[in-house]
């Protein structure tokens, strides 16, 4: 198996699209203007865009980090809490989960304060902690989706302003006509902002793709241990 197949499919987009642009200024130029050129003439909100690709980028690093099952429920914290639930010390349980807050801990946590009360009880007490736990991860990788929608629309934005910008001087150039170049930069504002925000766009779209699937398979993966942890509980009174 390559390298490469092992790579998410998310960052293997972002590999493509990075690299078309640094082709792009390596290869040989026909004109006076390079893609690095090109992107200082975008301004402000060149710039902005910029900003916010730097953003995504450390979202998706720190996302790569975090949200994946060995720190959502250590290995290490799921050993010692099924211990535990074997001895019968459910409330040392409860101290171990509320001293190491994961995913996993705050679920288990919810379900070991019900007990005493009806399996359905506790079932429900899981299912709404789960469904809590759920909730705040996919809200923390929703941020790459706002940067994504973004993306394109600041691009859009410095496409009307760079054609605004050339009809400007077509109009004020009068009877005499317009020389080209006196239009060129505004042309070039409106196309390499559009650029810059599908550049944007594209990966960062991918990437929260991969981070929503990885978010529900893990989310299923620990509410399966869970619901095994607290079976024992079905059909006591």
């Amino acid at each position: 198996m390559s390298r490469f197949r092992l790579l998410p499919p998310a960052f293997v987009a972002f590999l493509v699209t990075a690299g078309v642009a640094f082709a792009q200024d390596a290869a040989p130029k026909k004109s006076g203007v390079s893609f690095l050129d090109a992107i200082k003439a975008s301004g402000v909100i060149g710039a902005i865009i910029i900003l916010m690709s730097v953003v995504a980028l450390a979202l998706i690093i720190e996302h790569f980090m975090t949200i994946k099952r060995e720190k959502l429920a250590p290995p290490e914290i799921v050993d010692e809490v099924e211990e535990l639930f074997a001895e019968g010390n459910y409330q040392e349980a409860l101290e171990v989960c509320e001293s190491n807050p994961t995913y996993y801990t705050r679920v288990v946590a919810a379900g070991i304060r019900k007990l005493g009360h009806p399996f359905e009880t506790i079932e429900k007490a899981v299912e709404e902690m789960e469904d809590e736990e759920t909730i705040r991860l996919m809200q923390k990788i929703g941020w790459l989706s706002l940067i994504a929608g973004i993306g394109p629309m600041m691009g859009l934005f410095g496409t009307v302003l760079g054609m605004v910008g050339a009809f400007g001087t077509i109009a004020s150039a009068g009877q005499g006509g317009v020389n080209p170049a006196d239009f060129a930069g505004d042309i070039q504002l409106a196309l390499v902002t559009t650029l810059e925000g599908l550049m944007v766009a594209i990966p960062t779209t991918a990437f929260f793709a991969y981070f929503r699937n990885r978010v529900t398979t893990v989310s299923i993966e620990i509410g399966a241990m869970v619901e095994d942890l607290f079976e024992r509980f079905r059909g006591v009174e």
